[in-house]
């Protein structure tokens, strides 16, 4: 059984994002306050703030981790028009901080014009690399040439998507048989704006990213996307976040069978598509192995989907926030009748227990980096206000929620703080 644990987090506003490290033992949240927190788990399962910081002049949308591998480094960014790299370092023997950890901001991404709404840093296997989207509509690629100086940083690439880009996602494949992809999210409400997501893949012989496909049946506004993890296959699985929660595979064409020197074209399929938050669906995150999905949406609820041996997706758990336990009958929801994912009688899905009592059925055990395991990423933003244009005027204080045209209260600047 899940249990809900609550953490007092102490910002000032609202939280918009929260990341786990690859370990899963730290995690970062971001909010409208300007400030990072980050937060490490002790042995007895609490989790103690042990570093907090104003990162922006703006609201924080998002934070991520760095792989382990270049230390422990985070990337934020903000309403603010940045991206912030930061690193952890420990105080040496002549520095009054001796032995004591605190955070050190390394350099400041300004390319942008607008509002950068999502940072990714990319697999491992490529370096140290980060890819920033913005309400300006670009895609821009970092790369770190000297993982031990974090300060030099060099706009790689540039790529347009002529649409407000709400959210990122790296394919995390390593396989040669593979270039590295970007799939590209957008939440722009302009009636000239049709599909929503586009994949752009790395060519070798340009040395340039080129768009290799558009989702053209996802027409809401996507408020989040996440390739799962490969594990091998030999397709591409992506789930996104809209009004709804859907499953994509991406089988690549034999390249035989394309023109070559282009980008690679795939067969897509909807393999599932469900509606049972019954409201805008705002995360989705995948677990280590790429077999079990987490979304939230404004019900409050976090619902967790897994295919079962015929390849069919159903729900194999629900869980809210403050702890209490989930009501069968209420939560029922209608997936796409077109669809073989379609979820029977949650009462079967919970084989027979009762609603009064929740249990869920066996799944696979937590891993390390397991981003799933816990529902504190996945909490919904607040209730829906008035929508905004993604042309806001970036100089205005007042820092609106970056899906919802909701102004938050402004706030008094906080003391600049390089470390903590």
């Amino acid at each position: 059984m899940f249990v809900a644990r609550s953490i007092a987090a102490d910002h000032k506003d609202l939280i918009h994002d929260v990341s786990f490290d690859f370990h899963g033992r730290r995690m970062a949240t971001c909010s409208s306050d300007q400030s990072v927190k980050v937060w490490d788990k002790s042995e007895s399962g609490d989790w103690h703030c042990t570093a907090s910081w104003k990162t922006h002049s703006g609201s924080v949308w998002r934070v991520t981790w760095a792989h382990p591998e270049f230390g422990q480094v985070l990337a934020s960014c903000s309403f603010d028009r940045t991206a912030a790299v930061w690193e952890e370092i420990v105080g040496e023997s002549n520095d009054k901080l001796r032995g004591q950890s605190h955070w050190v901001k390394r350099t400041t991404l300004v390319d942008s014009r607008t509002s950068v709404t999502d940072v990714k840093f990319a697999p491992k296997h490529m370096g140290l690399m980060l890819a920033t989207c913005s309400a300006d509509g670009i895609v821009r690629v970092y790369e770190a040439p000297d993982v031990m100086n974090l300060s030099q940083w060099s706009l790689q690439h540039e790529i347009s998507c002529k649409l407000c880009c709400s959210c990122i996602s790296w394919n995390p494949s390593s396989s040669r048989a593979h270039p590295p992809m970007i799939a590209v999210g957008s939440d722009d409400s302009s009636p000239n704006s049709m599909a929503k997501v586009q994949i752009f893949e790395y060519n070798e012989n340009t040395r340039k990213y080129a768009k290799a496909e558009t989702l053209m049946t996802v027409t809401d506004p996507v408020h989040d996307i996440a390739f799962a993890p490969n594990l091998g296959r030999s397709f591409h699985i992506l789930a996104i976040a809209t009004k709804d929660v859907r499953i994509f595979t991406l089988k690549p064409v034999r390249k035989e069978l394309t023109s070559s020197g282009g980008p690679t074209k795939f067969e897509i399929h909807i393999v599932a598509q469900f509606d049972n938050h019954n409201s805008q669906v705002w995360r989705v995150s995948w677990n280590i192995t790429g077999t079990v999905l987490a979304s939230s949406g404004d019900d409050g609820c976090v619902r967790l989907w897994k295919a079962n041996y015929m390849d069919n997706w159903k729900c194999t758990g629900i869980l809210k926030g403050n702890g209490s336990p989930v009501n069968g009958s209420s939560q029922l929801g209608n997936s796409t009748p077109s669809l073989s994912s379609n979820i029977p009688n949650l009462q079967n899905s919970l084989n027979g227990t009762s609603a009064g009592r929740y249990f869920f059925p066996p799944l696979d055990s937590p891993r390390a980096g397991s981003r799933w395991s816990s529902c504190a990423q996945l909490l919904p933003p607040p209730a829906p206000l008035l929508e905004h244009s993604c042309d806001a005027d970036t100089a205005n204080l007042h820092y609106p929620h970056p899906r919802r045209g909701c102004l938050s209260r402004p706030l008094n600047p906080l003391p600049e703080n390089e470390g903590v």
